[in-house]
């Protein structure tokens, strides 16, 4: 993944919840890795476009969910918990899997069609 991060914000949901998943998912990716800095509100904010208060609540957030940890010395640093790591992981992979097979239904593929055309897939 690149390190640089690509912001896709769309009008559907609140911006904050969006900004908070993609981060999630460049943590769990290893984009920023266990113990790493990661770059300041505003920095955040002006690569993503947002206003940096929503950028901060996006955050707060992670804060709260223990992903990342603020040290007032030194900024937010992901966090060194493998096992809070490995939880929103596989929060982000059941989602993934959700919204698929949520897809192929719409598409009319039972779960077994789905899994087989999955496990096809090159």
């Amino acid at each position: 993944m690149e390190r640089r991060m690509k912001w896709d914000i769309s009008e559907d949901r609140p911006i904050w919840i969006q900004l908070k998943e993609q981060i999630v998912k460049k943590i769990v990716a290893g984009v920023y890795v266990s113990g790493e800095k990661l770059p300041t509100v505003r920095d955040l904010a002006k690569e993503a476009g947002v206003n940096p208060n929503t950028m901060q609540r996006a955050l707060a957030a992670l804060d709260q969910e223990g992903l990342v940890i603020t040290n007032r010395t030194i900024g937010r640093v992901v966090t060194q918990e493998k096992e809070i790591i490995a939880a929103h992981r596989r929060e982000v992979a059941t989602g993934i899997i959700e919204n698929f097979y949520s897809d192929m239904k719409d598409l009319g593929f039972d779960k077994e069609e789905a899994i087989k055309l999955l496990v096809q897939y090159k």
